[in-house]
């Protein structure tokens, strides 16, 4: 039987109580116009310094990157990687200074944005980070067998990105949650100089990466851009063993180069629209996992669709290379990829159709991380519509008759789907309200339905207490044991969607990983499948696939971030 609970209110105090309330209302209202009003317009004006800072000093790096890329001039890739070991030195004092600073004036980065830099963003950071610093490594270890030949910058410069990687993956690590509110625009300036010099390690990896495997970098005009681009020059190349392995390793490591850096630009994004930001109180005190905790169908699959795939990329990248069993090759790889594609349409679809019948409700809380998040996901999946849509264009046009040409064209239409959906299921989730903590929650609720509060006058309830305890007692019994009942039902139901959904997003997880390792390391069929060549040519097929690939790299990449954020919210 549940407590019944008398408390006697006077008009007085209730007249009282109202007033005060009203009061503190204005009160509260006129201190936020005051205090707040100026700050958000002083805001904007430090956001656009900052960010004609950034474009700036990215544009600058665009045409040096382009220049030393398309162009036999190489006093210009000199001075590509001088500035790059400017912006780097320059970005490290900054982020030295600011350490320094704030490690003295722990006030000022006491306001905290708990969605921005989760561990498994920043733990990535430090894993690509780790590969980033062997890939250096390896650099200074075939310029110094080429010293005899190259220039000092050859050396220099990955030594410069050895200590700036070290520096910012600390930096980024114990400073990417503050909300600095002091030295604003002075902060802003840094962390966009950050964001740029990431975007244009970005962009010259990206560029050398890309030259190395267009297969037109093979030719007279080209190889010369190509040995450049990966640091050496036609004149000075490599004649031992020691400095073929560094240089063959290095390009092996590039991708993870790639993805530190846009990891890094990610970070330095949040943080500087966090500068001057002060937090909400809304949070969420739902208890996150990630261990897998009965998870069967989903890891399974994941796991066997990457074990597929990792076979068929190791055969892939053995018989293109012959002319015997390229069709072959290419066959098997666009079966893999139909096949693999497929499922991850279906289960995106089944999660969004999950989301429909989901009853949380939306977070629309001001979030800069999950803001970026989705600009991200939109943006680098125009990367692979370009190129599918291209394929499709060109498929169509030649009337395919082979059964390359049409598993290409299936495969093409498949890669555009399957994006779509991806999308749709990851935003979804991204913009729903983390569960419940389960039984917990609706037992708490059916105790407090057993417990009522009635505020009536002392003397009628001198009278009518014990009438109304003994005229209700069953009554409340009845319907506790319903609310019961019901919650139990609704909880198991919660529970079925909320395990459907994490097998969906694991399942999609690890996809994601093998569909990132593909293209990352080195296997391209829109080079070794002649269909689009020979339709846009030499020159506008290779400009198009090295413009759209790195963006669908990162694509995957930063799918499985934000896959894994949607599986720890559910």
């Amino acid at each position: 039987m549940g407590d019944l609970t008398v408390h006697t209110v006077s008009p007085a105090t209730v007249s009282c109580m109202e007033t005060d309330t009203k009061f503190e209302k204005i009160s509260i209202g006129q201190h936020s116009l005051v205090a707040v009003e100026p700050t958000v317009l002083w805001k904007k004006g430090g956001r656009l310094l900052s960010g004609l800072l950034g474009l700036n000093v990215l544009l600058l790096a665009i045409v040096l990157i382009s220049s030393a890329a398309f162009n036999d001039v190489a006093l210009v890739e000199w001075q590509l990687l001088s500035l790059l070991c400017t912006l780097m030195g320059l970005t490290g004092c900054w982020m030295a200074v600011y350490l320094l600073w704030t490690s003295k004036k722990d006030h000022h980065t006491s306001l905290k944005d708990s969605h921005a830099g989760p561990i498994w963003l920043r733990v990535g950071l430090a894993v690509f980070g780790v590969c980033t610093l062997l890939l250096d490594v390896l650099k200074i270890g075939k310029a110094v067998g080429l010293v005899q030949c190259e220039s000092p910058i050859q050396i220099i410069q990955p030594v410069f990105q050895f200590v700036f990687v070290v520096l910012q993956t600390y930096f980024l690590w114990v400073s990417c949650r503050n909300c600095v509110q002091s030295h604003m625009n002075l902060t802003r300036c840094g962390l966009m100089l950050t964001l740029s010099t990431n975007l244009a390690i970005w962009m010259a990896a990206v560029t050398a990466e890309s030259l190395h495997q267009t297969p037109s970098a093979n030719s007279s005009s080209g190889g010369h851009r190509m040995s450049r681009a990966g640091g050496g020059s036609d004149t000075c190349a490599c004649n031992n063993l020691a400095c073929k392995t560094f240089e063959t390793g290095y390009y092996y490591l590039y991708p993870f180069n790639i993805e530190y850096s846009l990891f890094a630009s990610a970070m330095s994004y949040v943080m500087w629209k966090n500068v001057g930001r002060v937090m909400s109180q809304h949070s969420h005190h739902t208890h996150h996992s990630l261990c897998p905790h009965r998870l069967f169908v989903g890891l399974i699959c994941g796991v066997a669709v990457l074990v597929a795939g990792l076979g068929v990329f190791i055969v892939y990248e053995l018989d293109v290379s012959s002319d015997e069993s390229k069709p072959q090759a290419l066959e098997m790889f666009y079966i893999f990829n139909i096949i693999a594609l497929s499922l991850m349409c279906i289960s995106s679809l089944a999660g969004t159709i999950i989301f429909r019948f989901d009853k949380r409700g939306a977070d629309s809380h001001k979030n800069p991380t999950r803001n970026l998040d989705v600009g991200l996901l939109i943006i680098a999946a125009l990367g692979k519509y370009c190129i599918a849509y291209f394929s499709i264009i060109a498929i169509i046009a030649k009337s395919p008759g082979d059964l390359i040409d049409h598993l290409n064209l299936v495969y093409s239409l498949l890669m555009i789907l399957q994006h779509t959906l991806q999308n749709i299921f990851i935003i979804e989730g991204l913009h729903r309200e983390p569960f419940s903590s389960g039984y917990s929650g609706h037992r708490s609720s059916v105790a407090n339905n057993e417990r009522h509060e009635v505020y009536i006058n002392q003397a009628v309830a001198g009278i009518q207490s014990n009438h109304l305890e003994a005229e209700h007692g069953h009554e409340l019994d009845s319907n506790a044991n319903e609310v019961v009942a019901h919650s139990i039902i609704k909880n198991a139901r919660e529970d079925l969607r909320r395990k459907a959904l994490k097998e969906i997003c694991l399942f999609l997880l690890i996809s994601n990983i093998i569909f990132w390792i593909m293209p990352a390391f080195g296997a391209r069929p829109e080079f070794d499948n002649n269909m689009e060549m020979d339709f846009y040519g030499n020159a506008m097929w290779p400009a198009i696939v090295n413009i759209g690939l790195p963006f669908g790299i990162f694509y995957r990449m930063h799918s499985v971030a934000s896959l894994l954020e949607v599986y720890v919210i559910s």
